[in-house]
């Protein structure tokens, strides 16, 4: 069989790979069912998703009507930026609160890009913190911090 289209089957290859491990990941926790999840059932049925999903494109890129020869080019510092940006997301999230690091996470992520303009991605970052501002703290009523520490008062 021949891969007539890498891009897709590259695609298809990291997302079966990551459904796959996220299901993988999830089987430590209770499942439980549609009725009554468990902490692991989004992870798992999320995972199965991804898989096949990937399995989908995977075996597209097989098929494929069009035959493309050359092979993408993988550039590792967008890569290495966004998930740099996701772990200091995460990092911050405490002492920084969820607007701060909300917008360091999108402005960082945009940087990525070699399209990066300060202006869209100060605009995006704003819209993107009062959503998540919105969404997690309003709507679901999460308990973490909004604000840093030295703004609401605490030490």
């Amino acid at each position: 069989m021949c891969i007539r289209h890498p891009k897709d089957f590259l695609t298809g290859v990291m997302f079966v790979g990551f459904g796959a491990a996220a299901m993988a990941l999830s089987f430590g926790l209770a499942i439980g069912s549609a009725a009554k999840m468990g902490p692991g059932y989004f992870p798992f049925l999320l995972g199965a998703f991804l898989a096949v999903l990937g399995a989908v494109i995977l075996l597209r890129s097989l098929v494929s009507a069009r035959r493309v020869k050359e092979w993408p080019v993988l550039h590792l510092k967008p890569l290495g930026i966004v998930l740099l940006s996701v772990v200091l997301f995460s990092r911050a999230l405490k002492p920084l609160g969820l607007v701060v690091s909300t917008v360091g996470l999108v402005v960082l992520a945009s940087a990525a890009s070699h399209e990066f303009r300060w202006k869209e991605a100060l605009l995006t970052a704003a819209v993107l913190a009062v959503v998540v501002w919105t969404v997690f703290v309003y709507f679901l009523e999460f308990q973490i911090p909004v604000w840093p520490q030295l703004v609401a008062g605490r030490t």
